[in-house]
């Protein structure tokens, strides 16, 4: 059986070495709610506006937190 998987942008998160560890579950935590709120409006990942949609909420996120993110092409 083959599958086909549509390219599609993603972030990349990467905390900080050292960085405290409640703090970045906490952040993951808010991350996967803004995903989860993004599929409720019916999109995916796949949705060719995936990056632009959500990236002023990561962006305050990682404002607090102190990630940083890449956005690579899969």
């Amino acid at each position: 059986m083959k599958a086909r998987i549509p390219k599609h942008r993603e972030f990349v998160i990467a905390f900080p070495e050292g960085s405290d560890e409640k703090r970045n579950e906490e952040a993951w935590t808010k991350l996967n709610q803004i995903l989860e709120d993004y599929k409720k409006q019916g999109k995916s990942v796949y949705t060719p506006t995936f990056i632009e949609d959500c990236q002023a909420q990561v962006d305050a996120l990682k404002e607090e937190y102190g990630f940083t993110y890449t956005i690579e092409l899969r």
